[in-house]
């Protein structure tokens, strides 16, 4: 998607360009900031900060008093007691060095944000119609760091590990942030595009539409499995257990339970979510090339139509490598550029003015 470029004529004015550039550079950060996320959770590293101090806890311990310090706090913890208490110092440095560098990672955002943004804004560049936009995402951006917070301490108190549903919501609004800023960086760049005038565009943004539905909805409950440990059973595909649909998936009452708090529920729902997605995408593309876009917009859907094949590939890969961490973490990043795929289509197909 990165050779694709802009027309003359419809590309953004030399006042907006850089306010753009901006945002794509803080939108590639928080990218990187879902994949560290990813790792954190991965190597169950989440929980080895107890304590949040924003700005003056952006330096990790720097004498073995201060590491013995924050050990001795972490081994009060549930997870220690229940699952790590034959950890020592030098066990606990590394799984603390990917929490505290997703939290280091998620500050920096924040610096990569206001301090660019009170330079454009000192220089003229944020107009009115921006202004509301550049604020909101930079509140959303705080209220992120609350909810990563508050994600936290669901296992800090009487259970050794995070909520599920936290979990979804701190990566949901991530999700949502990166495709925010994706979004506002294209309008800047290409004010007008040639497809958004296509006849067939207003039913192809449609469909658009219900596919990133359907591709948040799957990275939910991809946060679900996450979150419960879900990806550590029924390590085969297509059946699971030798079941299509295992019987252990209905086994909660209510039945509506089963697909929030049953391990073999929620992988069931996310492996039905993302063949049903990956559908919805590929029908996406056999749509955008019968229909005759111009190039951009029918390289973006072929591009995304592509990349969701290898996103189902990655998801029953770390399924077969029993959650291997590298193929784990790229399948986190295949579902981000799913979304990048879908609302730059979007972009190329929205309506005129």
């Amino acid at each position: 998607m990165t050779t694709l470029t802009a027309t003359a004529g419809d590309r953004a004015a030399p006042s907006t360009r850089p306010v753009a550039y901006w945002l794509l550079f803080c939108a590639g950060m928080v990218f990187a900031m879902a994949v560290i996320g990813a790792i954190t959770r991965l190597t169950e590293s989440g929980l080895s900060m107890v304590e949040w101090k924003p700005l003056i806890g952006i330096l990790p311990p720097l004498s073995e008093t201060e590491w013995n310090r924050v050990f001795d706090l972490y081994k009060v913890t549930p997870e220690f007691r229940a699952h790590n208490s034959w950890m020592g110092l030098e066990d606990f440095k590394q799984i603390f060095f990917w929490e505290w560098f997703h939290r280091f990672w998620g500050q920096m955002i924040g610096f990569a944000f206001l301090i660019p943004f009170l330079f454009f804004w000192a220089r003229g560049r944020v107009t009115k119609e921006l202004w509301p936009t550049l604020i909101g995402l930079f509140l959303l951006g705080g209220l992120q760091g609350v909810i990563g917070w508050y994600m936290v301490i669901s296992g800090l108190v009487d259970r050794p590990d995070v909520s599920h549903y936290r979990l979804a919501l701190h990566l949901g609004v991530a999700i949502l942030i990166y495709g925010l800023l994706l979004r506002t960086a294209l309008g800047l760049l290409r004010p007008e595009t040639p497809a958004g005038a296509h006849p067939a565009a207003p039913g192809l943004r449609l469909h658009a539409r219900i596919a990133l539905l359907l591709v948040a909805l799957t990275i939910v409950w991809g946060a679900f499995v996450a979150g419960t440990d879900a990806g550590f059973a029924f390590n085969s595909f297509p059946l699971m257990d030798g079941h299509l649909f295992p019987p252990e998936a209905a086994s909660l009452s209510p039945w509506w339970m089963n697909p929030l708090e049953n391990i073999a529920g929620i992988q069931f729902t996310h492996r039905a979510l993302a063949i049903v997605t990956a559908l919805a995408v590929l029908a996406l593309w056999v749509r955008a090339r019968a229909a005759g876009l111009p190039r951009k917009a029918h390289v973006l859907a072929s591009h995304t139509a592509a990349m969701v094949l290898v996103q189902v590939a990655l998801g029953v890969a770390t399924l077969l490598t029993v959650v291997w961490i590298p193929i784990a973490a790229a399948h986190q990043a295949g579902a981000l550029l799913v979304v990048t795929g879908l609302v730059w289509l979007l972009h190329e197909l929205r309506a005129r003015g």
